[in-house]
């Protein structure tokens, strides 16, 4: 007689939307909630109109998450859609380690999300020749801390090279702000 599976408990994730409710994407929260209480997942949350939803799962397999919540939005929404999948508590480690003044008048907090550590590694060596009175950056685990001038976040030398087509399946920026709102549950 074959023993049961052991069920493992459902572990609280959130996925990061790339490109959500920007360049003629749009999204509305109910319909992004609504397709992940369609997928079978559990406690589901959006975290303000930019692509964050919060879930539960105890799905273990990242990867083979990862492609079935694409390929879903793909299919209902009709994009080329790329996330980043967390669970709630790397993303919590990681803003716990954000390195640089959280509140600054001059500066805004900045957390780059990414899927592929090749990649980040990549985009940290492109931007060591940036100059670091203008924006910062620095590499975490899983993750990239940059903080670039108010009013300039889509204007500064990091800012382009993160919006590179080579990019957009593997990162995704928020602000600290908003990442801390994704802790709150």
């Amino acid at each position: 007689m074959a023993s049961p599976k052991k069920k493992t408990a459902a572990t609280r994730h959130v996925a990061l939307l790339r490109g959500v409710n920007v360049n003629g994407i749009t999204i509305k929260s109910a319909d992004l909630k609504a397709l992940f209480v369609e997928l079978g997942f559990g406690a589901v949350r959006t975290v303000l109109a930019s692509g964050n939803v919060l879930f539960d799962t105890d799905e273990s397999d990242a990867a083979e998450l990862r492609a079935r919540i694409e390929q879903a939005l793909r299919k209902r929404f009709g994009y080329d859609a790329w996330i980043v999948l967390l669970t709630q508590k790397a993303v919590a480690d990681m803003a716990a380690g954000y390195p640089f003044e959280r509140i600054d008048e001059e500066r805004h907090p900045y957390l780059v999300f990414g899927s592929d550590p090749a990649m980040l590694d990549e985009i940290m060596k492109a931007a060591s020749t940036f100059d670091a009175t203008v924006e910062r950056l620095q590499r975490g685990k899983g993750v990239l801390y940059w903080q670039c001038p108010r009013g300039e976040s889509t204007d500064t030398p990091v800012s382009k090279l993160l919006a590179k087509t080579r990019y957009k399946s593997s990162t995704t920026a928020r602000n600290l702000r908003t990442v801390e709102k994704l802790l709150t549950d």
